[in-house]
């Protein structure tokens, strides 16, 4: 995201720059506790063990915010993609990685967004860097979007989505239509980042492409209510697009403390009116977690496109602090209606304590319907330890189980950047979670591991 911008002073003088919260006080809810009991389709998880799939010893290095895809033509094939410009392709189903660098005319500046079709086509969605100049006004005026079509051993020079140089486009994310293949992309746009000016406002904007993003349709803005430029919980941000088989585009988003949601039913030419509030998220989505030097709790946009009993369903995954800002903890709400009308927030961890879990991603996989969210957890230990766990259900979000898929705790630290996300794919009973693993004396590293499902 853009705050990339600032690490290297962020990192020096982080001390003097920690926020100081100014939310106001939220009476701690009770919490609605998810109980542990035998799933309706049994499920047992084989793990294979956990793999740096690269490292570096300066934990102050840029290394994080990865994002995974299965190929679906070929699951052994998965590929990764981490800040700011890294390739990470596996051919053995993630028992070994070759690393390279993405190059584009355009540049290649971070927030990696990686993705398959049923027809193996891949795409790495990033941030420009125009001239290699990250001080420049036109820094980040765009999305690009690259394509390989040999399962990751080379990549298109991209494509330009929503250049605009008097803006600053940021944080986008990709869906992909499971029977045609047409994309979407949504994403924030800055009218000045990190400008405090009440006529400076963001948006959500949209654009879909119909020939494997090779062009791409001129954006427009879908949501209602515009936000502020400061990067925080008054910025609309965190867009996430799905489809349906039916071709109908389903968006939500982040903004002051609620989660929002948006739909087109006319491929992408026109959006709800009003934009639907899918559940409250208190403290909103900028939270402050004790040693990460930001977190986030943006929502994650699922679709079950199995031919299950829960086909069509909608999911909605994020973390926030209803329990207290002492007490993270990961959410989830559903529709059955198309967006219309959503569930009330079932808590997603199953601990009984006051710690904090955050970061989370969820995938839905498209075959069996089944759903898995990864995010850090902390309810094992009095300190600041962090593991990474995995929590799946196969009824629809009513109930959960969890196990946990690092290999060990890590103790991260304030004054380097940890990322803004993590993120995890699910094709066909294989689940590839991927994150960040960052400890003090040991550096930083993006970590993975597969599992397999018997469903």
């Amino acid at each position: 995201m853009m705050k990339h911008l600032f690490l290297s002073i962020m990192a020096l003088l982080w001390l003097s720059a920690c926020k100081t919260s100014q939310k106001a006080y939220r009476k701690p809810v009770e919490k609605t506790v998810v109980k542990e009991k035998t799933l309706q389709s049994p499920l047992t998880i084989s793990k294979s063990k956990v793999v740096t799939i690269m490292k570096k010893s300066n934990p102050f290095s840029s290394l994080s915010e990865p994002s995974i895809c299965i190929n679906k033509s070929d699951t052994t094939n998965i590929i990764a993609g981490s800040i700011y410009d890294n390739v990470h392709v596996s051919n053995d189903g993630g028992k070994t990685w070759k690393n390279s660098h993405l190059k584009s005319r355009y540049g290649v500046f971070g927030d990696p967004c990686l993705a398959s079709d049923k027809l193996g086509n891949l795409y790495y969605l990033h941030l420009a860097n125009p001239d290699n100049n990250r001080g420049s006004k036109e820094f980040l005026s765009s999305i690009v979007l690259q394509k390989s079509t040999d399962k990751g051993k080379t990549w298109s020079d991209g494509v330009a989505i929503g250049y605009d140089n008097t803006k600053i486009q940021d944080k986008h994310w990709i869906g992909i239509h499971p029977v045609t293949g047409e994309l979407a992309v949504t994403w924030t746009e800055f009218d000045a980042y990190h400008s405090s000016n009440p006529n400076h406002k963001s948006r959500i904007l949209f654009s879909k492409s119909t020939d494997y993003g090779e062009t791409w349709s001129e954006p427009v803005k879908i949501n209602e209510l515009d936000g502020d430029c400061m990067d925080s919980d008054d910025t609309v941000e965190g867009a996430v697009p799905v489809f349906d088989k039916q071709g109908n585009i389903y968006v939500a988003w982040a903004y002051h403390n609620k989660i929002y949601f948006d739909k087109s039913t006319d491929n992408g030419k026109t959006w709800l009116t009003h934009d639907i509030v899918v559940a409250d998220q208190p403290e909103g989505w900028d939270i402050d977690i004790p040693s990460i030097y930001r977190s986030n709790g943006m929502p994650v946009l699922g679709i079950d496109n199995s031919d299950g009993p829960n086909q069509g369903t909608l999911y909605v995954n994020w973390a926030d602090q209803r329990n207290g800002t002492d007490d993270t903890d990961i959410f989830i709400a559903k529709s059955t209606d198309g967006g219309l009308t959503w569930s009330q927030p079932k808590r997603v961890n199953t601990d009984q304590t006051k710690t904090h879990q955050f970061l989370t991603w969820m995938a839905v996989d498209p075959v069996t319907g089944y759903i898995y969210i990864v995010y850090y957890d902390r309810s094992r230990y009095k300190d600041d330890k962090t593991d990474v766990v995995l929590s799946y259900s196969t009824d629809g979000g009513e109930t959960f189980k969890s196990m946990i898929v690092s290999d060990k705790p890590f103790n991260p630290f304030k004054s380097a950047f940890f990322g803004d996300y993590n993120n995890i794919d699910a094709y066909n009973g294989v689940v590839t979670p991927v994150w960040t693993d960052l400890s003090f004396g040991t550096g930083i590293s993006i970590k993975s591991c597969k599992l397999k499902s018997n469903f």
